[in-house]
């Protein structure tokens, strides 16, 4: 996977417009394909396009109501690596994972959307795409593979079996149709091999019945 850092770690800025979305999340390294259509969020990539085409993504606490949900305080700013406008004013864009902060402090909005000061300090090993890796991979493949058969999740194995474990990992906790909180806690967790250890317990207590949960994206 071609790496998305463009500038050093030390450069990432200390203002990051936020994009509020249940059920959504990217990491480092992931690609993310977003429909973006209220007017807010227009102006807030418009700005990331004029700036560093830098957007952080975060998602609501649960049962968050409201224009301004509370949010939870760690998430991952992805780089909009692609992007292009549609004749009835939408933009659909790729945002490319790069680097996971905490929420340090809210700022006022801008043109109708959120903006925050972001703390990338704990999560400098983003940076480190080859870190870590996955403990037990065959036991880890099975249970995916037993995952997508429950789930009807259609998976190119071929493609899958040449991933290394950091990209592997990443794109399912992106991708895979797990709810919220359980993506929230696969974001949250630092290492490839403590990630995909979590990973694979969510989709063995599938197996066993114990299905996480749904989620609604809203854009």
């Amino acid at each position: 996977m071609k790496s998305p850092f463009l500038q050093a770690f030390n450069d990432l800025p200390r203002e990051l417009p936020i994009f509020p979305l249940s059920g959504a999340v990217v990491l480092p390294g992931v690609q993310l394909p977003l429909n973006i259509f209220e007017p807010r969020y227009l102006n807030m990539v418009e700005a990331a396009l004029a700036q560093n085409h830098l957007i952080g993504m975060v998602q609501p606490r649960p049962d968050a109501e409201g224009e301004a949900p509370p949010v939870h305080r760690i998430g991952c700013a992805g780089r909009i690596t692609s992007y292009s406008e549609t004749a009835d004013g939408r933009i659909v864009l790729v945002l490319t994972g790069l680097c996971r902060f905490e929420i340090a402090e809210e700022l006022p909005e801008r043109d109708g959307y959120r903006r925050i000061r972001p703390d990338w300090s704990r999560f400098a090993g983003d940076y480190d795409l080859s870190a870590g890796s996955i403990a037990d991979r065959e036991r880890f493949m099975g249970s995916l593979r037993t995952f997508c058969d429950q789930r009807s999740v259609e998976v190119p194995w071929d493609d899958i079996g040449k991933m290394d474990d950091h990209d592997l990992v990443n794109l399912l906790c992106t991708h895979l149709p797990l709810g919220a909180d359980d993506k929230q806690a696969l974001l949250e967790t630092n290492g490839i091999d403590a990630r995909a250890d979590l990973m694979r317990g969510l989709m063995e207590m599938s197996a066993f019945g114990i299905a996480p949960g749904t989620s609604e994206q809203r854009h």
